[in-house]
């Protein structure tokens, strides 16, 4: 077995992208094309990134414009074997800020190699909103009715998992983004969990009527509840917060940060919804 395959064996980080981009040479990362079904270049023929993609094996790739990067994570779920398994983007990769050339920064596997089997949950730092809990936050952006409707399921699916969500949305910051890296066996757990609940909410909600950029509503309501889910974990004591690890992220391109901040003050003082990424 070579080095690559036995990095493979122990970690893989599928980076979800829906174009052309650099990718970090490490082997523990999986570049993989989201939203492949359907995709057709110039010629008519299917787009081909050069990555693997998420419509084959067993996927829900056409449900990418809703449930955008969490395609990726069902598909690798479903599809790899390693023994830790985890989802980072294109654009934001778990690592350390580097002037000389960003990717230089991005987590490394001889990195995160001394903590597998230790940390069984790896997250990104805190996303913090300071001035508003996420329930709010969720309201002012989006359609609360979204995140209402999934308190619902959860209370006739999962009720023990109640308390945590009523405790998570109160809070003014989460682990954000769904970027993880979790073992293998909680991942199955986590997915079945957070699948099951959002297939349900398809159901009952679908995207009718919603901008292009509100009906991925699907992949926002994960970033929340994956916080509901560790805190169940944490509270009833099945993970040990010394088994869960943050770890820096870094933004592979600039962010504007005033254009980001002059959205989040709109949405929470003058109701505007967000009708685009930042």
């Amino acid at each position: 077995m070579n080095e690559n395959n036995s990095v493979k064996n122990r970690i893989s980080i599928i980076v979800a992208s829906h174009k052309a981009y650099r990718m970090p040479e490490d082997p523990m990362y999986v570049p993989l094309h989201v939203g492949a079904e359907g995709k057709l270049d110039e010629n008519g023929e299917p787009l081909d990134l050069g990555f693997l993609k998420d419509n084959t094996g067993d996927n829900i790739s056409s449900r990418n414009p809703s449930f955008c990067e969490l395609t990726g994570l069902y598909w690798a779920w479903k599809n790899l074997e390693s023994d830790y398994i985890g989802l980072v983007h294109y654009r934001r990769h778990f690592g350390h800020a580097d002037k000389s050339d960003v990717f230089n920064g991005v987590l490394g596997y001889k990195e995160i190699e001394p903590s597998l089997g230790t940390i069984k949950v790896f997250v990104p730092k805190k996303r913090k909103y300071y001035i508003e809990s996420l329930y709010d936050h969720y309201k002012h952006t989006h359609y609360i009715e979204q995140l209402d409707t999934t308190r619902q399921i959860i209370s006739e699916k999962y009720p023990d998992f109640i308390p945590s969500f009523d405790k998570v949305v109160k809070h003014t910051y989460g682990y954000m983004f769904n970027m993880m890296i979790m073992q293998r066996d909680l991942l199955d757990e986590y997915c079945s969990w957070v699948f099951d609940i959002l297939f349900e909410l398809e159901k009952r909600m679908g995207t009718a009527e919603l901008s292009v950029f509100q009906s991925r509503f699907y992949g926002r309501i994960s970033e929340i509840i994956f916080n509901v889910w560790l805190d169940k974990k944490l509270t009833e004591g099945t993970l040990k917060q010394s088994e869960v690890k943050e770890l820096p992220f870094i933004y592979m391109e600039k962010v504007n940060w005033l254009e980001k901040g002059t959205a989040f003050l709109k949405a929470k003082f003058l109701h505007k919804k967000y009708e685009n990424s930042f």
